[in-house]
């Protein structure tokens, strides 16, 4: 029960803060570019008036009203997989690193299957432009996490935190690490990496055919990744200070996520967006970073 509950706290936590941060960085990014931004609370008042709306279909069946609920579901899987102040709730028992990757995988494969039941051309070209984001940034974090799952002999979450507070930081960990932000800004889908939605260029991509429940739904599940790739970053590659109380090891945490939104907002707002080239270029070479980290670590370094 108290796995259980634990893993419930995940999800809530996720649930209740992501459209917070949201709205942090939509204000920081309105400050950076001298303009008075929506208020914080504005992503609550999104989700909120998409869940009042109508649900239309342009006849997708199935799988396109699907889409929604299994990518929201898959990410918050994700989220009771994910260390957040501590060890993994439900890492130890019903899941490891692999399992983590594979729901945060099914989550955008969702995205995809439901761009492309849309039958609308600019959904395609969106699910177009997000597979090839898959199959180019999710390998760098998972090369990134291999490197950790090396060092610490295991795939548990747990246990890399574990080994990474005992044993203090390493080179390998280091460039693990490094490579694991630079894939962070388009793991969360911001500037210059927000590709597959370009409003300007194909109004939304994926989403253009979404609208009330569904696209909230999908909303939700966009604000969750962010904050999900957060805590793995900053508990898994930076897990210091160690704080064994609970709660306040969770404000801890909490900081230093807040800290990378921080960041996160500033490359969002003073970046332009990229080719999809030049995205791909981008992380042919930040991939060589991870497999360097992999590297190192399996010498021992």
């Amino acid at each position: 029960m108290a796995v259980i509950g634990l893993a419930l706290l995940n999800i809530v936590l996720v649930l209740l803060l992501a459209p917070l941060l949201e709205g942090i960085t939509r204000k920081l990014k309105a400050i950076i570019q001298s303009r008075k931004g929506p208020p914080i609370i504005q992503p609550y008042l999104d989700l909120l008036k998409l869940l009042g709306k109508e649900d239309l279909s342009p006849g997708g069946g199935a799988l396109f009203r699907l889409a929604p609920v299994a990518c929201l579901g898959a990410i918050l899987v994700a989220a009771a997989l994910t260390p957040m102040g501590g060890k993994p709730a439900l890492g130890g028992i019903a899941g490891d690193m692999i399992v983590w990757v594979y729901f945060i995988s099914l989550a955008a494969v969702a995205v995809i299957l439901g761009a492309f039941a849309s039958r609308n051309p600019y959904a395609y070209v969106g699910a177009s432009r997000e597979m090839m984001m898959v199959l180019t940034v999710e390998p760098v974090a998972i090369v990134a996490l291999l490197a950790a799952a090396v060092k610490a002999k295991t795939l548990l979450m747990g246990g890399m935190i574990d080994w990474q507070l005992t044993h203090g930081a390493t080179i390998s960990m280091a460039f693990a690490g490094v490579a694991f932000f630079l894939a962070l800004q388009a793991n969360v889908g911001k500037l210059p990496f927000d590709i597959p939605e370009a409003e300007t260029e194909i109004m939304d991509g994926p989403f253009i055919e979404y609208s009330g429940p569904g696209l909230a739904l999908f909303k939700t599940a966009f604000y969750a990744r962010q904050l999900i790739f957060a805590f793995v970053l900053v508990s898994v590659f930076v897990p210091w200070p160690s704080v064994k109380v609970l709660p306040l090891s969770l404000i801890v945490t909490l900081a230093k996520v807040l800290i990378a939104y921080i960041v996160i907002g500033v490359i969002d707002a003073v970046n332009p967006r990229l080719r999809i080239d030049q995205s791909m270029g981008y992380f042919s070479r930040v991939v060589f970073v991870s497999l360097a980290a992999l590297a190192l670590a399996m010498i021992g370094v």
